[in-house]
């Protein structure tokens, strides 16, 4: 029986490199995979999906008003063996449901990829979605600096201090965002320390 999976982790856990072994897998075995993305993300092109050790993949791109199930109906009925979503976090509530829809109604896994919390530590309204009704909920797993599970997603600003105020959306990756354990995270805006992102000197 197909499931809803939501694969949840901090910046750098490697969760699109994951998505696209992911496909991968399938296609060796001669299954055709539907990779999507939300059109928020456009960091890497509007089409394509790479991740940080270089794998990438041509990806077809959801509108926030898109609906996901019907699209999925009129273009993948039949010949899809599965559907994988990476950056999910950005997608709308009412989309996790179509999503929802596409594994009950036509028994094919949706294994969606992506931030469980923003930089302030809230919930997107998609993660919320997908926490709410998954059938499955993986975290995968990275590390702070100091060592701990890092679970929080510090936004840094030009001066290297973290931001605790602003939109929720802000696209990003090592140049202004770092994964953190909590209590860094909490010390570091405490005692307002100056961060030091990954790959700048």
């Amino acid at each position: 029986m197909a499931k809803l999976y939501f694969k949840y982790g901090a910046m750098g856990s490697s969760k699109t490199a994951q998505a696209l072994i992911t496909k991968y897998n399938y296609e060796e075995n001669d299954m055709k995979v539907w990779l999507i993305k939300p059109s928020a993300d456009i960091r890497d092109g509007t089409h394509t999906l790479r991740s940080r050790i270089g794998l990438q993949a041509e990806v077809e791109v959801i509108a926030p008003e898109a609906d996901i199930y019907e699209r999925f109906r009129q273009s993948q009925q039949g010949t899809c063996h599965a559907v994988i979503v990476d950056e999910c976090q950005f997608l709308m509530p009412e989309q996790i449901d179509q999503l929802h829809g596409i594994v009950d109604d036509f028994d094919i896994p949706v294994m969606c990829f992506g931030l469980r919390t923003d930089f302030q530590t809230k919930l997107f309204p998609g993660s919320m979605r997908l926490m709410e009704i998954a059938d499955a909920i993986q975290e995968i797993k990275t590390i702070c600096d100091c060592g701990a599970k890092a679970t929080v997603n510090a936004r840094i600003d030009a001066d290297g201090y973290i931001v605790t105020q602003g939109a929720q959306v802000v696209l990003g990756g090592n140049d202004s965002y770092i994964a953190m354990c909590h209590r860094c995270y909490t010390r570091g805006i405490r005692e307002r320390r100056k961060i030091k992102l990954h790959g700048k000197g």
